[in-house]
């Protein structure tokens, strides 16, 4: 059993009219300035807030660039970034653990885009991260929550890694909505390019990394339940001559 969630960041209703929710991005970094670019477009002069759910590194091209990207932007937006199952191997491979799960999932990658090196300053803000944010409306977190069990009995492990019990939990087993990525949405597609919407969960993981898009959740702030809206950014596609 992991223990007791003690990186919690909650924040009452206040000032941003419209949340952004952003899903796993792991290492694609264009597809993460896209998104920015269309959230500030999307907002005009609306206050915002700006969620990002976890799983910045690993498998993609330039997790380095995304992590610096993220810190960037801590310093003009109103942005909370949590930690994913990704940083959690990440962190712990880099404090000393095995690193071979990390690396078997994605870790090559993103020690590449680092040269294989990370700075000490990058991994001291994954290890700050908070695992769940709560705006008093809705519950955001990387890979959900345990049913039936208070929020603050929830643990560290279950946020960032949990997948069946919380996936095949009923509406009601939660104290709010809860918006979340980790768990790509296939329900018989051929791609997991769409998130998952239902009445007690809302799931943007579109496994950016092999569909080249990345969802955006609009949430009204005062609002409870899910979108509004669904923002979509995609990977330009390349014509090769000839």
């Amino acid at each position: 059993m992991g223990r007791p969630s003690s990186q919690i960041r909650d924040c009452p209703i206040l000032r941003p009219h419209l949340t952004f929710a952003i899903g796993d991005v792991h290492g694609e970094l264009q597809l993460l300035a896209s998104a920015f670019a269309r959230i500030e477009a999307r907002a005009g002069a609306v206050p915002f807030r700006i969620v990002m759910l976890g799983d910045y590194v690993d498998r993609g091209p330039d997790s380095a660039g995304v992590v610096r990207l993220l810190r960037e932007r801590e310093r003009q937006y109103d942005l909370v970034c949590l930690k994913g199952n990704h940083e959690d191997l990440m962190i712990r491979a880099c404090d000393g653990g095995d690193p071979g799960l990390w690396l078997r999932n994605g870790g090559e990658e993103t020690l590449r885009s680092y040269r294989g090196a990370v700075p000490p300053e990058d991994l001291a803000w994954l290890r700050a991260l908070p695992v769940r944010f709560g705006d008093g409306r809705r519950i955001y977190v990387h890979g959900g929550l345990k049913p039936h069990v208070p929020l603050d009995e929830q643990d560290d492990e279950a946020c960032m890694w949990i997948r069946t019990p919380f996936l095949e939990a009923p509406a009601g087993a939660f104290p709010a909505h809860v918006v979340h990525g980790h768990t790509p949405y296939w329900d018989g597609k051929p791609e997991p390019d769409e998130p998952e919407l239902l009445a007690h969960r809302t799931n943007l993981d579109t496994y950016a990394c092999e569909t080249g898009r990345l969802a955006i959740g609009v949430f009204e702030t005062q609002r409870p339940g899910g979108p509004v809206e669904v923002l979509r950014v995609s990977r330009p596609v390349t014509v090769r001559a000839g």
